[in-house]
């Protein structure tokens, strides 16, 4: 048996936003259902390097898929090494043989992967029309974002708010106009921007609170990504207090997310306020919504098996196509 090498430009040829939303779907129904073992994820802190290593396996049965993902997280990396602060790597195995079936990049399919559940959790929970969206970020993960909320609810407009410069949101704003076809307007306030949209995403690295519960429209879906540790939360109790809420994952959310954490720590939120996980959803145990006017917010701390069930995916359809290269250790 050999392995499959595949590069980052090779995955971005064939894989599709579709494609992963389709994947990440089926692994949030095979965790509800009891298909998966995924242990917690592993960090190793390189504080003198600034630097993250985080190690996620993960086994999805109805999937077939098995193996890890190796990330990481170097803030100087940039500017010291040029390379990108973030990095990945994913070993998918034969769940038959424990062969090492495919080696490839994981920064592309982490950045989908992490879109395509906001997507999922969009399709299921955002109001049938839903069509002007606010995006608070700029950056890799803000775009695969709105490519995967495009997906669950063709958007008429999106609003961009974010701390970049000028010039890098405008880019940005082209990027989706290019890729998508819809109108971006880039916003001068972040409260005028939630109170148009029918669909709020949060996707960046606040420590802080950067909207208030009070701007928020009935009816509106938010999907909060870019907070994942105990410490740092973009959301403010209030919105929290608000909201119907839906996790990836309640226990990871216990230990990674801060949005939860603080207001559960000072009292002024319960976890027992979770209605459920994204997979009770899918599998029709619970609504995503239960009127036109709630407020609805799927909060995701990033799982493994958003990386396997791409992961495999990939593989499937590389082997499909023929594309990537065979190694024998």
């Amino acid at each position: 048996m050999k392995t499959l090498l595949l590069s980052r430009k090779e995955i971005e040829s064939f894989f599709t936003m579709k494609m992963c939303m389709d994947a990440v779907e089926k692994a949030f129904a095979g965790l509800s259902q009891g298909n998966v073992t995924m242990p917690q994820r592993t960090p190793i802190p390189l504080p003198d390097k600034s630097g993250l290593a985080l190690f996620m396996p993960a086994h999805i049965k109805n999937l077939k898929a098995l193996g890890a993902k190796v990330v990481t997280v170097y803030h100087e990396n940039v500017r010291k090494h040029n390379l990108p602060a973030v990095l990945g790597t994913i070993l998918l195995l034969d769940e038959d043989t424990g062969f090492p079936a495919a080696i490839m990049d994981g920064g592309f399919i982490t950045a989908m992967r992490t879109g395509a559940s906001s997507g999922v959790a969009t399709q299921y929970m955002a109001r049938p029309d839903a069509a002007v969206a606010a995006i608070f970020g700029a950056g890799v993960q803000a775009f695969t974002q709105v490519l995967a909320i495009h997906e669950a609810r063709p958007l008429r407009k999106l609003l961009v708010w974010s701390l970049d410069t000028e010039d890098a949101r405008r880019a940005f704003a082209r990027k989706i106009t290019e890729k998508i076809g819809v109108s971006v307007e880039l916003a001068g306030e972040p409260a005028a921007a939630v109170r148009a949209a029918d669909i709020v995403v949060l996707a960046t690295s606040a420590a802080e609170p950067i909207v208030n519960g009070s701007w928020f429209k009935p009816g509106t879906h938010i999907n909060g990504i870019g907070s994942h540790t105990a410490k740092m939360r973009e959301l403010d109790t209030l919105t929290v207090q608000r909201s119907r809420i839906v996790c990836d994952l309640t226990e990871a959310c216990k230990a990674e997310a801060g949005d939860f954490i603080l207001p559960a720590a000072s009292g002024d939120w319960a976890w027992e306020r979770v209605a459920g996980n994204l997979g009770d959803v899918i599998l029709g145990r619970i609504p995503g919504r239960t009127s036109a006017e709630e407020i609805t917010l799927f909060k995701s701390v990033g799982l493994a098996i958003q990386d396997m069930s791409s992961a495999k995916a990939v593989f499937d359809e590389a082997i499909r196509r023929g594309i990537g290269t065979e190694y024998q250790f």
